[in-house]
């Protein structure tokens, strides 16, 4: 991919509870993996508004030892081969392994790449130039926010996978309060929608 000269505005969307559903905890092989029904058109409607589109992941199972790599590999290439069938597409997948209190090596650390690290931000950034301004983070769990937050993106917190039990235990924490609650990804493409306007 080119190296992006001038900043764009952009989207970073949590994968797990935000784009596929997040009912099993761990999803780790590719079949596990199921897309919201409004996933793919939700993305498409953000490329035609002109943004760039991220997926940022906290993956500790791998860190934990409940799968590998490999496997978020598989599952990331499963999600995108399903969206692309929908002609959804995605601008790039950044994921982190880590966990402090995990037992794989070398994963087991703390690590800013682990939202609400800006770790892969920074990636996504330096890569592409970002905007952040214009910029949201979608996702359904406090890290999300958090993540957004530390980032200078404004912050829209879903209501699926664990986004309701989120929005519950942590609406009177300021710190990982978001900017807007909605109940899925569909609804704050169309939020996101209005606030272009």
């Amino acid at each position: 991919m080119k190296e992006k000269t001038k900043q764009g505005k952009a989207v970073f969307l949590d994968r797990d509870g935000t784009i596929n559903a997040d009912d099993a905890g761990f999803i780790n092989k590719p079949e596990d993996l199921q897309l919201y029904p409004f996933a793919a058109q939700a993305i498409t409607k953000l490329k035609k508004m002109g943004y760039l589109v991220f997926v940022v992941t906290n993956q500790a199972g791998v860190a934990y030892g409940y799968f590998t790599i490999e496997d978020v590999e598989k599952i990331n290439t499963k999600m995108l081969k399903d969206l692309s069938e929908a002609n959804a597409f995605v601008d790039d997948v950044l994921y982190a392994p880590y966990h402090a209190k995990g037992i794989v090596e070398p994963f087991n650390i703390q690590h800013e790449d682990r939202k609400p690290g800006i770790g892969m931000f920074k990636k996504i950034n330096k890569k592409y130039g970002v905007n952040t301004k214009l910029s949201f983070m979608i996702g359904d769990r406090a890290s999300d926010i958090g993540f957004g937050k530390n980032a200078g993106l404004k912050t829209i917190l879903v209501r699926t996978g664990n986004g309701e039990k989120e929005f519950m235990d942590n609406r009177v924490d300021s710190e990982f309060y978001p900017d807007y609650v909605v109940k899925d990804l569909a609804v704050a493409v169309k939020l996101i929608e209005e606030i272009d306007k």
